[in-house]
Formats: structure tokens, sequence, C-alpha cells
């Protein structure tokens, strides 16, 4: 799958392209079924990292925010796709609507249980990230998210910016 423009993407079924800012303050667009959800970043200069993110300052009494050094060495320049997300699956009855409101209230501040991304919210003006989603009903969704992010770390010999954990 070609992860550089917008165009491949809705050529590949992807569906939203909304800001977090506009999902935050109304989510109905976003599918109540199992799917792919990605981050995107459509500018092409890197951007600001923050020290201190948005999200909450503890998170089951760890912080979520890195430092600055890791954040840069964790960005890959002039890529599109940020983070690949999930939601629902095997056993797993989360809504890409559920799955993303989470992951929003978590870069509100809010302690709900969304650690996965978390490097976005270090992010400066993360609300203007853009969010696609593809529903996968009918599929495991973790199996569609781990061959994506496979993919992805081929091309680019890295995982997206905020699917590193550490």
């Amino acid at each position: 799958m070609n992860f550089n423009s917008i165009t491949d993407l809705k050529s590949n079924g992807f569906l939203g392209f909304k800001t977090i800012k506009e999902l935050s303050s109304n989510s109905f667009d976003i599918p109540e079924l199992q799917g792919i959800h990605l981050i995107l970043y459509c500018d092409n200069k890197i951007p600001e990292f923050l020290e201190t993110g948005c999200g909450p300052a503890l998170y089951k009494k760890k912080n979520p925010n890195v430092s600055i050094s890791k954040l840069e060495a964790n960005w890959i320049k002039n890529v599109l796709i940020v983070y690949i997300g999930k939601a629902g699956g095997k056993n797993i009855k989360t809504t890409l609507r559920e799955r993303l409101r989470t992951y929003f209230s978590f870069g509100q501040g809010k302690d709900v249980s969304h650690y996965g991304g978390r490097y976005i919210w270090q992010l400066k003006n993360s609300d203007a990230l853009v969010v696609c989603w593809k529903t996968t009903p009918t599929k495991e969704s973790r199996g569609i998210e781990k061959r994506l992010i496979q993919e992805f770390e081929n091309r680019h010999m890295q995982k997206p910016y905020a699917n590193i954990q550490g």
C-alpha cells in the first residue's frame, strides 16, 4: 500500500479525513464498527515537539511524555502517516468511534486507557492532525493493523512515529 498520499489512501478504502479538532467536537461521522484508523501529518515541515504534551500528567503512575530528543529521533521526514491504530477484533467489541473518542480524550488530558500513540500529543497543534479510517467488519482488525505497520516499516525502516513505544 502506498502511504504517501491521501488520494492513495482513499483509493484503498479509507474515509473520514477530518482533523482531530473536528472529530473531538463531533465524532458522529466515525463508524460504530471495528476497523483501522490512521493519524496523518499533512505538513511538509518538521513539527514542533512539546516537552510536555496535552495528555494526562500521569497514566497508571507513569509520565506519558518522552524527551524531545526521543521524539525527534522517531520522526520520519516527508511521511504522511504518523500512527496506525485499530478498533475491535477477535473477542473485542470496541468500535472505531469508541476507540477514537478514547484516544482524543487522552489528548485532552483525561485519564483514559489509550496509552498507545501517545507521542501524537507531544506535537504542537496536534488537533490539526487528520484522521481517516477503514472499517473491517468481517476481518480481524489486529491482523490488518500489524500488516500495515509491517508494510510501513519495510518501506521506511521503522514503525510510524507514534507506533513506537518506550
